[in-house]
C-alpha cells in the first residue's frame, strides 16, 4: 500500500474504517437482537434449538464476510464445506480476525462449538453473550490449568454440534502455522473418537490485528483448503504422534495454497 498514490491510500483506508464502523454498529444492533429473540426462540423451541443458533451464527457471518467483500474491497472466496456434525473435530490455522466466521460459514448444517479466549467473555458487544449462549469452552491464553482444561474436555466429550479448536491459540504475524498449544487438544482427542478435518487459511495474515484491519481490508486476499477427513486415535490413547501429523498436514496443505499464488 505504501507504493500507492496518497488519494488512493486514503481511500482504501477509508474503506477499512467504513468497514468497521458498518459491522460494530451491525453487531451492537444485533446483540440487542440476540439477547431478546433468538435467545427467546431457543428456549421456547428445545428441540429446535441447535437449528435456531446454528441459522443465526451463519447469518452473523455472513454479515461480517459480505461486509468485508462489498465495503472493504477484500476478495473472499466461499471456504469449502466440511460436515457440521456431532463428532467432527476441525483444527484451523489464525491467521485474522475472520477466521471464525470463515469456520462458521465452511460447517454445515450446524453451528460450532468453538475454544474461545476468556477475554472474549466479558464487554464484547454481541459476541461475550454469544459465548454464554453457545455455551463455547472459555480459557486463558496459555492456561494449562486443570479447570481449564476440565471445561474443555467436559466440552468436547458432551458436545452435539462439531468442535473447532485453533491450535497455535494465536495469530501468527507472518502467516505462517506457528507453535501448537497441544494440552488442550490432548485432552479433547481422548474423550471421544472424532473425525477430524483441517481448515487451512491463507491471505488473511497481514489484517491479523484489529489496526492491521482498519488499515488494510482492501488488501485481503484470501483463500482456503479443507484436508481430510482423519480418523482420530482411539479414545484413551496417546494423541501425540496423531497431532504431529496434522501439524503436518496443515503446514503442507498451507504451502500448498501460496504455491498457487
Amino acid at each position: 500500500m505504501a507504493t500507492l498514490p496518497l488519494r488512493e491510500r486514503l481511500a482504501l483506508k477509508l474503506r477499512g474504517y467504513l468497514t468497521v464502523a458498518v459491522v460494530s454498529v451491525g453487531l451492537i444492533a444485533c446483540d440487542l437482537f440476540q439477547r431478546s429473540v433468538i435467545t427467546g426462540l431457543a428456549r421456547l423451541l428445545p428441540a429446535r434449538r441447535i437449528a435456531i443458533l446454528s441459522s443465526w451464527e451463519r447469518l452473523l457471518a455472513y454479515f461480517v464476510i459480505g461486509s468485508a467483500r462489498r465495503i472493504g474491497g477484500a476478495r473472499i472466496p466461499p471456504p469449502p464445506t466440511i460436515p457440521g456434525q456431532a463428532g467432527v473435530l476441525v483444527l484451523m490455522n489464525h491467521q485474522s480476525l475472520l477466521d471464525i466466521p470463515l469456520v462458521v460459514m465452511a460447517l454445515r448444517p450446524h453451528h460450532p462449538c468453538i475454544v474461545t479466549r476468556a477475554r472474549y467473555a466479558r464487554g464484547k458487544p454481541l459476541i461475550s453473550h454469544m459465548v454464554r449462549l453457545y455455551q463455547y469452552p472459555v480459557v486463558e491464553p496459555g492456561a494449562t490449568g486443570r479447570h481449564s482444561l476440565q471445561r474443555i474436555t467436559e466440552a468436547a466429550r458432551e458436545s452435539a454440534v462439531p468442535f473447532v479448536v485453533f491450535p497455535e491459540g494465536t495469530r501468527t504475524r507472518d502467516g505462517g502455522i506457528g507453535p501448537w498449544k497441544a494440552g488442550g487438544l490432548r485432552r479433547i482427542l481422548r474423550v471421544r473418537r472424532w473425525t477430524v478435518y483441517l481448515l487451512v487459511a491463507d491471505g488473511y495474515w497481514r489484517t491479523a490485528t484489529f489496526t492491521d484491519f482498519l488499515q488494510s481490508v482492501s488488501t485481503i486476499d484470501g483463500r482456503a483448503v479443507s484436508v481430510g477427513p482423519f480418523e482420530g486415535p482411539e479414545p484413551g490413547a496417546d494423541p501425540d504422534a496423531f497431532i504431529h501429523e496434522m501439524r503436518e498436514q496443515m503446514q503442507i496443505a498451507l504451502v500448498g495454497l501460496r504455491s498457487r499464488v
